[in-house]
């Protein structure tokens, strides 16, 4: 059975057997800004195309994004994926020589003996490298960061850290000052 409700001598909605659609597409509103539906409970999926939020309309993203990624919006409410690139990128626990790339924190164990880590050939202005004595032995076998060509802390020499359990964070300015340190 099949039931049409008519609005201004127009066709606006039809209700068949477990649909409430409009005749129309994109023709009908569900309330107005000053007559509102209290709540709305749905069991299973909303499609929408945007949302608001008081007087603001958020424009959703037509597909999902890819894993890890996280929404952003433009600032004009039109949201959409984009990779992660806030945080850091923690490596498994390093025990020998490793080069690091941007974004990336090193946990390393010199417990066996020295080592370097060398930080990336060519960084880009607030690429970050963090490193973590794993086993507080830098003190006992220093780690040595590598500075791969561009200066640390102004200075055109590696890092030596010798400090039990030290945490530091480096991050590239330019290539005048390199790598500064960031925390230690």
């Amino acid at each position: 059975m099949l039931f049409i409700f008519y609005a201004g001598n127009q066709n606006q909605l039809k209700l068949t057997d477990g649909v409430l659609a409009p005749v129309t597409d994109n023709d009908v509103d569900l309330g107005t800004s000053s007559l509102e539906f209290k709540n709305v409970y749905v069991d299973g999926t909303v499609f929408a195309d945007a949302l608001g939020f008081g007087t603001t309309v958020i424009t959703l993203p037509t597909a999902d994004g890819s894993a890890d990624q996280i929404l952003t919006t433009n600032g004009s409410g039109t949201l959409s994926f984009v990779d992660n690139s806030g945080g850091t990128s923690w490596q498994s626990i390093k025990t020998s020589n490793y080069t690091a790339s941007a974004g990336e924190g090193v946990f390393a164990n010199t417990s066996s003996g020295a080592f370097t880590v060398t930080l990336p050939a060519s960084p880009s202005l607030g690429d970050e490298v963090s490193i973590v004595d794993y086993a507080g032995t830098f003190d006992t076998n220093n780690l040595t960061v590598g500075r791969n060509s561009s200066p640390i802390m102004g200075t055109a020499e590696d890092l030596t850290v010798s400090i039990e359990r030290a945490g530091i964070t480096l991050v590239y300015v330019d290539s005048t000052q390199g790598w500064i340190l960031k925390n230690k």
